[in-house]
């Protein structure tokens, strides 16, 4: 898949990278976030391209936290060393929606008016409607399987 942008970030130590590709600029992806608790309590805010794709890379599977809640039918993906949360992934699926905080190019992304939705109401199957319709393909989601060796402070 070659597409016109690549919207490259991770979480703060680079664990958990993330890369979403899309023919849209970041104007035309929008911003995006919800009033549930968690979005809340992180401060989301999302994109996704359904006719994009994202890669999503991790160097140590041991310092991943998927983190399900609600209808339990997405991982939330955290950084355990660092804290921070990159991306939603429905691995039954293969899609996510990327948390726009972690990308590089943050800024134009927050220069976008941010729409707000409030999901409670939404039956499961609707939800899951939902995600299929403008979630991001995965494709691919690439775990290290040994882990890299510390490297020293300076």
């Amino acid at each position: 898949m070659s597409l016109a942008y690549v919207y490259a970030g991770s979480c703060h130590c680079r664990n958990i990278a993330i890369q979403l590709e899309s023919d849209k600029t970041a104007r035309e992806l929008g911003l995006r976030t919800d009033t549930c608790s968690f979005c809340n309590k992180h401060h989301a805010l999302y994109t996704s391209d359904p006719e994009g794709g994202v890669r999503i890379t991790v160097r140590e599977a041991d310092l991943v936290m998927r983190y399900r809640f609600g209808t339990k039918t997405a991982d939330f993906l955290l950084c355990k060393a660092c804290g921070v949360f990159v991306a939603a992934h429905m691995p039954e699926s293969a899609l996510a929606v990327i948390n726009v905080n972690v990308l590089e190019a943050r800024a134009a992304f927050l220069a976008n008016e941010l729409h707000v939705v409030d999901l409670d109401a939404e039956t499961l199957e609707q939800r899951l409607a939902r995600r299929q319709a403008r979630w991001t393909p995965v494709i691919s989601f690439d775990i290290a399987t040994a882990p890299t060796p510390q490297r020293p402070s300076t």
